[in-house]
């Protein structure tokens, strides 16, 4: 199967917390950081994720925002610190590229964002990704 998502990090599953109706699932990605996906309990069962499951973590582009420095006091459980490697700009919109431990991230935000953030290739970067933004593939 293909898929238009571009972020698809390779990790094992470290835990499996079950809920009423959704479950929370720990990946440890491939360059060692960990992230949380929030995804319903009938999915987490019937892609039969236990400790150990090899998983990708998908992510789309536009679910993936940026900030130059550590954020505190933010309900985001993924923050994965990295390195812009790349940037395209539209008359609106913004491709960058993250190089993260083990991979790269595409965050696709606006222009202004780019400008108002001082985004260039080298500025260093933390990814945040909602935890029920996370899907995951076996």
């Amino acid at each position: 199967m293909s898929l238009s998502i571009r972020n698809q990090l390779p990790g094992t599953v470290t835990a499996v917390t079950p809920g009423e109706a959704m479950a929370t699932v720990k990946v440890r990605l491939a360059g060692g950081q960990d992230i949380t996906a929030a995804i319903t309990r009938e999915a987490a069962y019937d892609l039969g994720l236990t400790a150990g499951s090899t998983v990708r973590a998908l992510v789309k582009s536009t679910e993936v925002s940026l900030a130059t420095a550590p954020v505190e006091g933010l309900s985001i459980r993924n923050r994965l610190p990295g390195t812009v490697t790349g940037l395209v700009t539209g008359e609106a919109m913004a491709s960058v590229d993250v190089a993260v431990e083990g991979g790269v991230l595409t965050a696709a935000i606006t222009k202004e964002a780019v400008d108002d953030l001082g985004l260039s290739a080298g500025v260093p970067v933390v990814a945040l990704i909602k935890a029920t933004e996370v899907s995951l593939a076996t």
